[in-house]
């Protein structure tokens, strides 16, 4: 019987977010500009420190979820630790932009 490898790089989501499911701010869209504040302290974990190093430049919730590999809750967990802890400043668009809707629209009527 041929066993498989175990795949030791994965690490439970769980353990990213230090078990907390929630964000601590409730108010995180999708479309949540989110934006670093300065560099990265040493004293970060992987995910977090990798958030605050590659977003200077305003970035939605929705692509920090992608390129950073998790889920969009756990990135909005990592988010509001983040904001809460003055390393990022997450900003609210006034009101969606007409090409965000269209693209909405869009992938509603693919499904």
């Amino acid at each position: 019987m041929d066993v498989e490898p175990e795949d030791t790089s994965f690490v439970r989501l769980f353990i990213i977010t230090g078990g907390r499911a929630e964000p601590l701010q409730s108010d995180l869209r999708l479309e949540t500009l989110v934006v670093a504040v300065g560099t990265p302290d040493g004293s970060l974990a992987f995910e977090r420190r990798h958030i605050v190093a590659v977003y200077a430049q305003p970035t939605t919730v929705a692509e920090v979820a992608h390129r950073v590999g998790v889920p969009l809750g756990v990135a909005k967990v990592l988010i509001s630790d983040l904001d809460v802890a003055g390393q990022l400043v997450c900003r609210q668009p006034a009101e969606l932009p007409l090409q965000m809707l269209e693209r909405i629209r869009d992938h509603v009527r693919a499904l």
